[in-house]
C-alpha cells in the first residue's frame, strides 16, 4: 500500500484562517443582517396591520366626525410598539378615515355626508375604512446607505357597529 502524506508549503498554515475570515465577512455576516432585517420588517408589517384594525374598530364603535379626526387622534395616541412608532405618532405616515353609505338601489357605496352635524344619532354611516399610507420602513441599515423601504398602503373596512350612539337617550360617544 502506498502511503500518502500531505506536505504543506511554507506559509500555507494561514490559508485556512484567511478562508475562514473571507467566508465570515462575505457570506455569514450579510446573511445574518439580512435575516435580522426581514424579521424587523415582518414585525413592523404585522403591527401596522393590527394598527389599522384597531383604528377601524374604534371608528365603528364611536360617532361620526367629518374627516374622522376623533379616530385619527385616537390612533396617534395608541400606536403599537414597533421600530418606527414615531412615524405614526408624529404624522409622517398618513392616516385617512373614510365613511361610506350604502346605495341599496345601485348596489354601490357612496361617501357619507350628513347635515345633522358631527356626533349625532341622526348621522350614522354604514361602513368605515381606515387607511395607513406613505409609511417608509427605516432601520439601522440606513446607516449603511440603504434607503428606506416604501411599504404598500394598508386599509381595513368594517361595518359600523352603533357608532357609539344610543338612539333612545340621544347621546353618542365622541
Amino acid at each position: 500500500m502506498a502511503k500518502f502524506s500531505i506536505r504543506r508549503k511554507r506559509g500555507e498554515k494561514g490559508q485556512v484562517l484567511v478562508e475562514h475570515v473571507l467566508m465570515m465577512t462575505g457570506v455569514l455576516v450579510p446573511l445574518t443582517f439580512g435575516i435580522i432585517y426581514m424579521c424587523q420588517l415582518l414585525w413592523v408589517w404585522n403591527s401596522i396591520v393590527e394598527f389599522t384594525r384597531d383604528g377601524a374598530s374604534y371608528a365603528a364603535s364611536h360617532c361620526w366626525n367629518n374627516g374622522g379626526q376623533n379616530v385619527i387622534d385616537y390612533m396617534r395616541t395608541h400606536v403599537p410598539g414597533n421600530l418606527d412608532q414615531d412615524q405614526f405618532s408624529t404624522g409622517q405616515a398618513d392616516l385617512t378615515i373614510n365613511y361610506y353609505a350604502r346605495d341599496l338601489l345601485a348596489g354601490t357605496l357612496a361617501d357619507f355626508s350628513c347635515d345633522g352635524g358631527d356626533c349625532t344619532t341622526g348621522c350614522i354611516p354604514d361602513l368605515v375604512t381606515v387607511h395607513v399610507t406613505t409609511y417608509q420602513f427605516k432601520t439601522f441599515l440606513a446607516y449603511l446607505g440603504i434607503p428606506p423601504v416604501s411599504i404598500p398602503d394598508f386599509s381595513t373596512t368594517v361595518p359600523m357597529d352603533s357608532a357609539g350612539c344610543d338612539p333612545e337617550q340621544g347621546v353618542c360617544l365622541p
